[in-house]
């Protein structure tokens, strides 16, 4: 096993993260590639091509009825899968309140799902909005990790007014406010955290409950500090995302490579940090 991708999506049509013909454009423009459905099977295989192990994340619902059938469909992919497929995120919206915190229960109890991720901008509302806080208090209660997007989205990049999605709610302060509110809460930021990068390294380095990986982004466009900081300070704190099918596997690990990092740093983030902080077993 090379890595531990901590962030991948699906290239399926089912548990696509983009659901429109407008998304789907949008998204080519962006990250300049062509989205193309796979089945379950050959999306599997992409992941064991790249000798990658994997925690998967699905589109956010908003309906709840459509959420719980999209978690379903994630649980049974990963059990299919279970060489390539180490779990899942729940993906569960802020406002579907009390029947989202018993579909978060499900996930984690039933479903056998890795923690709760928190897109904030397609919530509309920063992470440490009090209506997330029983979901938090019920990951604390079963140890599960939450993983909450930070920084500059691709989500609603290229739309007219960014599809009415508003950037101020990815800062990672909203990080800290919950890292504060939660001390015994495993807190991973998803993404860099650009235009905010000085201020999620502070957190990294305050919270030490709080942690960072880099799915989303190719490894050449990191900032210079958020550079420096892998190969020192945070080494301990930085895992491996993907943001697959945006990116290939081949690209990734050559532009990561490219950076310079000492090969012990690299295999902390490729693999050991995850193992570590998500205790993912070693294969």
């Amino acid at each position: 096993m090379k890595a531990i991708d901590v962030h991948a999506h699906f290239s399926t049509e089912k548990g696509s993260a983009f659901r429109t013909p407008a998304e789907i454009e949008a998204a080519e423009r962006v990250y300049k590639t062509a989205i193309k459905w796979k089945t379950d099977d050959q999306m599997g295989n992409d992941f064991l091509d790249a000798s990658v192990l994997a925690i998967l994340d699905g589109p956010l619902c908003k309906n709840i009825n459509d959420l719980v059938e999209n978690n379903n469909y994630i649980s049974e992919m990963v059990s299919d899968h279970q060489n390539v497929f180490a779990g899942a995120w729940a993906h569960i919206p802020v406002h579907t309140g009390k029947e989202g915190l018993i579909e978060l229960e499900r996930c984690l109890r039933q479903l056998n799902m890795t923690g709760l991720v928190v897109n904030q901008i397609e919530n509309h509302t920063g992470c440490n909005d009090p209506r997330f806080y029983p979901f938090y208090e019920l990951c604390d209660e079963l140890h599960a990790p939450v993983l909450i997007n930070v920084g500059h989205s691709g989500t609603g990049a290229g739309l007219p007014g960014g599809g009415g999605l508003h950037l101020k709610h990815c800062s990672p302060l909203n990080v800290d406010d919950v890292a504060a509110d939660f001390p015994n809460l495993t807190i991973i930021a998803g993404h860099p955290a650009w235009p905010w990068q000085d201020e999620m390294i502070a957190v990294l380095l305050h919270k030490p409950n709080v942690f960072n990986e880099l799915h989303g982004w190719a490894p050449r466009y990191f900032s210079a500090e958020l550079k420096k900081e892998i190969g020192g300070r945070l080494q301990d704190k930085i895992m491996f995302g993907s943001g697959y099918p945006l990116f290939s596997f081949e690209r990734l690990f050559t532009e990561w490579k490219s950076l310079g990092l000492r090969d012990d740093v690299l295999e902390k983030v490729y693999l050991s940090n995850a193992q570590r902080i998500l205790n993912i077993f070693k294969k």
